[in-house]
């Protein structure tokens, strides 16, 4: 991992509705390789600040990059080309068959009206196998259950072939088991990858960094050991917690105490 030349790099990000700061000078970078994991509580700007990062709001201020090139002075197939984007709004009503959700990601590659080649099948096969989906692919999408949609949606970003991943809320839905299958696939792929997560024992075990919101602003950033604190977690989300490293991982283990409410 190098954040030295990072493939993302968002800075001094701000977005408001009316007189109110939604995101509020955010800066964060992701570098090559890491997986880094974006918190906060409902209603602190999370998926506000993905959505300038993949291009569906415009900051009142700030810039993104994107492998180098900044979003907002290219077109939307070029930053496909550059981020794949695994949102929220999934997806679900997709009357088509998997196969063809994945093919999706080949679109940025593909000339206007352009027929799907050899190449985009395979590579769609590629994908598809990478995330154990491939007996899914003459399935309906919208008949899949939570898990099997997150990793046919996983399979059409790849196909996407983009150098940079970012998920909002990827494991939103789903249950533990579920959860830790999806985990398990973004940290063994490799990907560069910047995730909007919920679950702070998830970002505590598979993030190599994370950066947490409060009220659209940045309140602390660095490694798990360093932002999950018994203090920030009391500050930010308002409830009590213990926090120790695990014996088996060193990774931090997080343990709430919900008959301790702040």
């Amino acid at each position: 991992m190098n954040s030295d030349s990072p493939l993302l790099q968002a800075s001094q990000l701000r977005w408001q509705a009316a007189a109110t700061h939604i995101v509020h000078d955010v800066s964060l970078h992701v570098g090559q390789g890491e997986l880094v994991g974006l918190l906060g509580p409902n209603g602190s700007g999370k998926s506000t600040l993905l959505r300038m990062i993949y291009r569906i709001l415009r900051p009142a201020s700030g810039t993104v990059h994107a492998d180098g090139r900044n979003i907002w002075q290219h077109g939307a197939r070029d930053n496909a080309r550059a981020m794949a984007v695994l949102a929220q709004e999934n997806g679900s009503e997709f009357e088509l068959c998997v196969r063809d959700v994945v093919l999706m990601g080949r679109t940025p590659h593909q000339s206007p009206f352009a027929r799907d080649s050899a190449e985009d099948f395979r590579i769609v096969s590629e994908s598809l196998e990478r995330v154990s989906a491939m007996p899914l692919a003459e399935r309906i999408f919208s008949t899949l259950s939570g898990g099997e949609k997150q990793r046919v949606l996983m399979a059409r970003a790849l196909a996407q072939q983009a150098p940079l991943l970012v998920l909002d809320e990827p494991t939103n839905h789903l249950d533990v088991r579920h959860q830790f299958e999806l985990m398990n696939l973004i940290r063994d792929l490799g990907l560069t990858t910047l995730a909007a997560l919920h679950e702070l024992p998830l970002a505590a075990h598979y993030c190599d960094r994370l950066y947490l919101l409060k009220n659209g602003h940045l309140v602390a950033q660095g490694a798990p050991a360093e932002v999950l604190t018994p203090e920030t977690i009391a500050d930010v989300y308002g409830v009590k917690a213990q926090v120790r490293p695990s014996r088996r991982t060193g990774k931090p283990l997080i343990e709430f105490l919900p008959d301790e409410m702040l």
